[in-house]
């Protein structure tokens, strides 16, 4: 019988983190080094927002641009979005046809319902910051249709507290399960060890 003590671990998917607002891909460093022992495939693209002026959809569009150059058209991907980049990774699942390649969604710290934070910014001014208001036209369009989530395994986490995201609970997607971690700031959801550990055990299982 031949040993399996020193079979080869299965390949995992590729892994797309998307940043947030006033972030960059640096945000993700502590995630990365965590990961890196598992030779994990990512991709952790730059989506300039110019300060949150860049509407949403266009910023999901040059998420698709990254995701094809690096991946091409039809690899299975799991997709983790922090803050604002849950909802652009949301706009490339529900209206660029990514939910078709793509296994896994997390949303992490993510407005999914809105946050009063945006409410009164003018969309003239900033775009991507009133794609964010509660009840935007965005936001009520991807509501609409949640079939192409239907067969995704979506998780969101949020932070009671936040002070981005409010009332915090507004980061629940409305499909697959939702879980608050016990951190007092919404950087903290990316972060923090406590919230590490949860993304990581999420991101390992299947």
């Amino acid at each position: 019988m031949t040993s399996s003590v020193n079979a080869p671990a299965p390949a995992r998917r590729p892994l797309i983190l998307v940043h947030g607002l006033w972030d960059s891909p640096r945000l993700f460093n502590r995630l990365v080094r965590r990961l890196d022992a598992d030779e994990w495939p990512l991709l952790v693209p730059h989506l300039p927002h110019r300060l949150g002026a860049v509407p949403l959809v266009t910023l999901a569009e040059q998420l698709d641009d990254h995701i094809r150059q690096r991946f091409g058209d039809d690899a299975s991907v799991d997709l983790l979005g922090f803050s604002m980049g849950g909802i652009i990774g949301r706009v490339w699942l529900q209206q660029l046809g990514g939910a078709r390649r793509t296994h896994r969604f997390i949303s992490v710290g993510s407005p999914q319902q809105g946050t009063l934070t945006a409410q009164w910014i003018p969309r003239w001014l900033l775009a991507g910051l009133a794609d964010m208001k509660c009840g935007s036209a965005l936001l009520r369009s991807l509501n609409a249709d949640l079939s192409p989530l239907a067969d995704l395994d979506c998780v969101s986490y949020f932070c009671r507290w936040d002070l981005m995201v409010v009332p915090g609970w507004q980061a629940r997607l409305p499909v697959g399960t939702a879980r608050g971690i016990p951190v007092l700031t919404h950087q903290q959801l990316i972060a923090h060890p406590r919230s590490l550990d949860v993304l990581l055990q999420t991101l390992r299982g299947d």
